[in-house]
Formats: C-alpha cells, structure tokens, sequence
C-alpha cells in the first residue's frame, strides 16, 4: 500500500474542491477517475477521517491522507476470444470491437467480455489504473455499439489518454442512422444528462444536477426524407450520451430498445419514403458505430487516427436505404 500526505497551505487550495486538490497535486501519478474512486472507496482521508464527498471544499491547515491500495490480480480470467486488432504496440492497442461484446464484467456479464478476451491476448501488460475489473480500459462503448476502443498497456499510457479524454483531445466520432431528418442538418447539442429517476438504467436530460453532455452531429445522408445517416463528435463522453442527446432532437437511433423509436413510427416513415427496407422494422440492436478515432501517442507524440468500417450489419442496414 502507497501513503501519501498533503497539508493544505497553498492559496490556490484553500476553498477549492478536494478532488481538483489531490489531482492536481497527484494527477501525474493517478488519473482522476481513479482518484475519485479512491475517495468512494474510503482510501482518501481528511482531518483523519474517511472523505465522503468528491465536493468538499477545503480549508487552511486540513490534512489529506491517502493510502492507494495494493494492485491486486485481476478478477476476470482469460479468455480465448478473437479481436480485431487495427493497432497494437508495447503502450496501447486500438480495437475494432464487434456489437455484442460488453467491455468489462459487470453485473450479469461476469466472462466472455473485452476484458478477458484482453488478459489472454495481452497477459498481465496491461495498465492496473482501471482497477481489477477494467485493466487497461481508457474509454467504454456500450455493448450494442460497434466500433474502435482504445486500450491502454501500461500506467504511463493509460494516464496520457485519460488527460487526453479529459482536455477533449482525443476526439472520437460514431456514425448513426435515426428516424426523422435532423433540423437544423449541423448543429451542437448542449444538455446535460443524468440517471432517469424513474429508471436508473437510463440516462435522461437533466437540466438541474446532471453533468455536461455535448454532442456536434451533421447529416451525412437523406434517405427519402425520412431517415438520416448522422455523424455524430462527441465533447464529452457521457453514459449513453449520442442516443439521449439524438432522442432529444427528435430523431432517436433506429433499433434502440432504449430510447429509440417505436415500430409505428419506424413503418409508417416507410411508407411515406416509399421504400421497402423492412430491414429497419427488426434491427436488432442500436444503428450506432465508432467510426473514427483520433489522439496523441502517449509514448512518441505522434498524432494517430483510425477509422473502421462499418459491421456486416450496419453495412447491410445502409444498402438496405440506398436501394
């Protein structure tokens, strides 16, 4: 176990908030998702007792102890699943994930994720920031999304991509096909997300107590005026966060069981569009895809991007349209 202290004396941290103190003071070493998770974990203490609340303001003379728990062996085994690798070196790799793989174990999906597939393909060289069930996890996608992911082999890499997800220099853009034609055709979504209270599996806009969410999306393709191929760059990376902001606008992503149109709607949009791609009507999953991402290598300073093609099912969904 590493110890740590921290005596606030300093101006700038007198009257400022305890997670922005012990990052900016131990951010080289942690990111600030891990020290956050610290602070819930109880391992962050102020005045010798357990600090509750990331938020806590503090005051001349108060003591922050931190004691960082031992890493211990990830809990998830090895698994032999295949990836599809589009770039792997001694710091990172980027890879292409297929829809209906979940990222890391959680409840209800204990094996068979990115993470086991990772410790056997990576063995135990990935990055221990992301904690026992995440190792070497930077950046999630949800299960049903397809699409490039970023994994982190080493601590050093994982805390360079972490500020980079945090000063919104890795950029990442997903391509999306949603009912309706969005208006205006380019534009920013500025609202802020947070837990439905009515369903906490949910994400909903949130205009008091949720965190900041924006979206820049463009229309890429008009399909008959009823259905749009959208490109979507996200500035912040919130849960859920492209399918809210979509449903929001008006045009929710086809094939989303969660906020995604209904059936009625999907049909009676083909029918005024005159086509005939019942495709639409069964779509098993959210038409969502991480089609490119960019960023800064942690290692050398070079600027890298990838893009990956659409899934058979994706690809299929656009022909479908086309026709």
């Amino acid at each position: 176990m590493e110890k740590r202290l921290l005596v606030i004396e300093n101006a700038q941290d007198i009257g400022a908030r305890l997670d922005k103190v012990i990052t900016a003071h131990w951010g080289a070493d942690y990111s600030r998702a891990r020290l956050q998770s610290l602070i819930k974990e109880d391992a962050v203490k102020l005045n010798g007792l357990p600090a509750k609340r990331a938020s806590t303001k503090l005051e001349a003379g108060d003591i922050i102890a931190l004691d960082v728990p031992a890493l211990v062996e990830a809990a998830p085994q090895p698994q032999d699943i295949p990836l599809d690798v589009a770039y792997e070196d001694d710091d990172l790799l980027v890879i292409n994930k297929p829809a209906g793989l979940v990222v890391h174990p959680g409840a209800g999906n204990h094996d068979g994720t990115l993470v086991n597939a990772l410790l056997h393909h990576c063995g135990d060289s990935l990055s221990g920031i992301g904690g026992v069930l995440r190792p070497g996890i930077v950046h999630r996608l949800d299960k049903e999304t397809s699409g490039l992911i970023i994994v982190a082999k080493n601590d050093k890499a994982h805390r360079g991509l972490s500020a980079q997800l945090a000063d919104r220099s890795l950029s990442r853009v997903y391509h999306a096909l949603v009912l309706k034609i969005p208006v205006p055709p380019m534009g920013r979504i500025d609202m802020p997300l947070g837990r439905d209270p009515r369903n906490r599996q949910k994400m909903t806009i949130r205009r008091q107590g949720g965190k900041e969410a924006v979206t820049n999306y463009k229309m890429l393709h008009d399909y008959g005026g009823q259905f749009a191929l959208v490109e979507c760059k996200l500035q912040t990376g919130r849960t859920h966060q492209i399918r809210v902001h979509m449903q929001a606008l008006g045009n929710p992503l086809i094939g989303d069981p969660a906020y995604g149109p209904q059936p009625t709607a999907v049909n009676a949009a083909l029918k005024r569009a005159g086509l005939e791609a019942q495709i639409l009507m069964n779509f098993p999953r959210q038409a969502l895809h991480a089609h490119e991402i960019s960023f800064i290598h942690p290692g050398n300073g070079e600027t890298m991007k990838f893009t990956a093609s659409y899934p058979a099912d994706f690809a299929d969904l656009i022909a479908s349209l086309e026709k």
